[in-house]
């Protein structure tokens, strides 16, 4: 493997060109018996070879033979590999991410977007909606239980803030992301921020989206660090290329307030697409502005309806309308 590349080429894909023929550094070689085979050339010598030439790491454009060619050849190679690293960044960050939630463990519905709809047991680690959560809990003989237990579990459900983190440390030293998660909240509230930092990296590291957004809404609004939006903007990315829609929406709208606002639009129909509300919103106020369609406003809420459809239930219906507050609200 090539180990020295421009600084732009660093975060690139690895995704090579569709078409071989378009490829520097790629050349059709005819055999004697008539059929062409494709030739690697190294783009700052010439020399030639089959499988032992090294593609640059960022575009896949073009093939060294060894460093010394690809740090001689760098000048030229710069300008081309940073616009295609850029093309294949945006392929991956535009792409419909895969579905980021679940079902819920106990009735097999979609987990709803929201935070307000779904609930972490940090008893046995399991996420369940809210409606499960809501639904009365029965024993092994059919009678209601009258002290609250965990739906999934029946563990005792705890009373007090300092058995909720005992139990979330606990969990986060298994390995539990949502757990880790949770104790760099706590520690977010008791103004010790790099500890928060420190374990919103390791949830993030493993696999939970929403550390990256309370991340990069710390380099955003500068709280408790130096403002950084372009550091912002990095977690965010992550976070949505992951499948969070919280970090698509602010994505979007950074675009939109910058005035790239086919950007904006692709993000926030991303989004719409996992439910987020917010993105429909924004969509309805770039078309009542002339910066959207009727069609793409449309193409958003039949998307959203159809997301809805996905996460809706009785039980569900029932949380919502019961709280008086918003921890039930999922839609």
């Amino acid at each position: 493997m090539m180990t020295s590349t421009p600084d732009s080429c660093k975060d690139g894909a690895s995704k090579s060109s569709d078409n071989d023929d378009d490829v520097p550094g790629v050349e059709n070689m005819r055999t004697a018996k008539g059929k062409d085979v494709k030739v690697s050339v190294c783009a700052n010598c010439g020399k030639e070879g089959y499988s032992d030439l090294k593609s640059c790491t960022a575009c896949k454009l073009v093939k060294y033979c060894n460093r010394d060619c690809q740090i001689a050849h760098r000048p030229q190679h710069k300008k081309a590999c940073r616009k295609r690293a850029a093309e294949l960044y945006d392929e991956k960050l535009f792409k419909q991410p895969p579905q980021l939630l679940r079902d819920c463990p106990i009735c097999f519905l979609l987990l709803p977007t929201l935070n307000s709809g779904r609930r972490y047991q940090s008893c046995c680690g399991k996420v369940i909606c809210c409606g499960c959560a809501y639904a009365p809990v029965y024993d092994n003989q059919g009678n209601e239980v009258a002290d609250k237990k965990c739906a999934y579990c029946r563990t005792p459900s705890p009373y007090t803030d300092e058995e909720i983190i005992k139990r979330d440390k606990k969990r986060a030293e298994a390995g539990d992301a949502e757990a880790m998660f949770n104790v760099g909240n706590h520690y977010r509230a008791e103004r010790d921020i790099d500890k928060a930092l420190e374990l919103w990296y390791r949830a993030a590291k493993h696999g939970n989206t929403e550390a990256y957004v309370c991340i990069g809404v710390e380099y955003y609004f500068g709280r408790n660090v130096e403002v950084d939006k372009e550091k912002a903007k990095h977690y965010y990315e992550l976070a949505a290329i992951g499948g969070n829609t919280v970090a698509r929406h602010y994505l979007g709208n950074m675009e939109g307030a910058a005035g790239n606002f086919d950007r904006a639009m692709k993000h926030h129909m991303i989004a719409v697409k996992s439910g987020e509300a917010d993105s429909l919103e924004m969509i309805k106020d770039m078309y009542s502005k002339g910066y959207a369609t009727k069609e793409d406003y449309t193409k958003a809420l039949r998307a959203y309806q159809e997301y809805l459809g996905e996460i809706k239930s009785d039980q569900r219906d029932k949380a919502a309308a019961t709280y008086d507050y918003e921890d039930c609200r999922y839609y």
